[in-house]
């Protein structure tokens, strides 16, 4: 998502983060992709199964194309899951028969299990967003970025029931040379944005219908909000231009891996 400031809703999951190192370690990881061939648990206290396989590496490169094609774009949902909303978003989507792709905070997917449960059983896909949202990090030392992209890994894959994040998110577009490796070498490919509907600053709905419909020619990856605020307006102009989009020939894909 874009950088923006006063964002006092994030200082809240930092709380939530603490001691996660040190849980994550005791955490069994699992191999299954969203709409891909799963792969078998790693038990906890189990010495005789081996450690589940790490997901297999993906491109470093920061993406924005649809695997739908040329006229597909790719709805990214940010900053949830949250209980309000990210359940009235995701009706929205199944009204409309679109799939999407959910950028998770690790805390709050911790938080809320069941609704990231639902995600994917829904069929949507994961990205990981990382641990306390932090626009900063790229100017942040390489352990810190690690900390802040794998802790959360962990988190979602593990509220997810063993789904791993296909994609990492820089919070704000903070991505480094190393953090886009090294969420490569864990299989989440680096996600970007072409049109920010400028939701999470609450414009109006017509506001932000108008700024996607005006920005679509920027390319196939938009960007909403599910969490950190009253996000009633993001529901309304999701249930305004899904329908729009169909209607002017685009189908629905997800972010290239």
């Amino acid at each position: 998502m874009a950088r923006h400031g006063g964002r006092g809703w994030y200082g809240r999951v930092v709380a939530a983060a603490v001691g996660v190192t040190a849980l994550a370690a005791a955490t069994s990881v699992w191999t299954a992709q969203a709409g891909q061939p799963g792969g078998t648990a790693a038990g906890t206290g189990s010495a005789a199964r081996p450690a589940a396989p790490k997901a297999a590496p993906v491109s470093a490169d920061i993406a924005h194309a649809s695997d739908g094609g040329a006229h597909a774009v790719n709805i990214t949902i940010d900053d949830g899951p949250d209980p309000v909303w990210t359940p009235q978003v995701l009706q929205v989507l199944r009204e409309y028969g679109v799939k999407a792709t959910f950028c998770m905070i690790g805390p709050q997917a911790q938080a809320h299990p069941e609704l990231v449960r639902q995600v994917v059983a829904a069929g949507h896909r994961l990205c990981d967003h990382t641990v306390s949202h932090d626009t900063t990090m790229d100017k942040k030392p390489e352990a810190y970025q690690s900390q802040q992209i794998l802790d959360a890994e962990r988190q979602i894959t593990k509220a997810s029931g063993g789904v791993r994040p296909m994609y990492y998110r820089a919070p704000g577009g903070a991505f480094t040379p190393y953090s886009r490796h090294l969420a490569a070498r864990h299989g989440m490919r680096p996600l970007g944005w072409n049109v920010d509907s400028k939701d999470f600053e609450r414009p109006g709905t017509e506001a932000i219908v108008t700024t996607v419909k005006s920005e679509l020619a920027n390319g196939p990856t938009l960007l909403f909000h599910d969490a950190g605020g009253d996000r009633s307006q993001t529901v309304a102009a999701l249930r305004a231009l899904l329908p729009w989009l169909k209607q002017q020939g685009y189908s629905f894909g997800f972010p290239v891996r």
